[in-house]
Formats: C-alpha cells, structure tokens, sequence
C-alpha cells in the first residue's frame, strides 16, 4: 500500500544512511522500525517516575557551589569525619 507521512528531515537522513548501510531500502527500514515499535505493545508505555527517598537534614549551605567538586568532597570529608 502506498501513503505519504511526515518525517523529520534528520530522522528521514539516518533512516536513509542505515538503509545504505545496510543494504536495504529505506521502505525496509521504516516497515522494520514500525514493526519493532508496533511489537513492544504496552511496554513502551512509560512507567510511573521513581520515587526518590527524601533525608532529613538542613538545606543547601550558603555559599556553597554545586558545580565545584573539589570543595564539595572536600565538605563531605568534613561532615563525615
């Protein structure tokens, strides 16, 4: 059956380099990504998002620069001993 769909103009281009890749034609390749999207059912759906325990404690401490490794071990170092 023939249809016309909207693709994404860089997924079409990968689509297109996996089918030269691989030999295949790029009908191949989006009938076998169909299917494989098409077998994993209701697996696909997505799972409720994990919880993440919660600690007691205080808030972040002032001054404190999250993207600074170096002073954040070494304030753990600190608390821990």
């Amino acid at each position: 059956m023939r249809t016309t769909i909207k693709i994404d103009d860089r997924l079409l281009a990968e689509a297109k380099a996996q089918a030269a890749r691989s030999g295949r034609t790029l009908n191949e390749v989006v009938e076998d990504a169909l299917r494989e999207v098409l077998a994993r059912g209701d697996r696909s759906v997505r799972e409720a998002p994990a919880e993440l325990p919660e600690f007691a404690g205080s808030r972040l401490q002032p001054g404190v620069d999250l993207d600074d490794n170096s002073m954040l071990l070494d304030l753990m170092e600190r608390t821990d001993a």
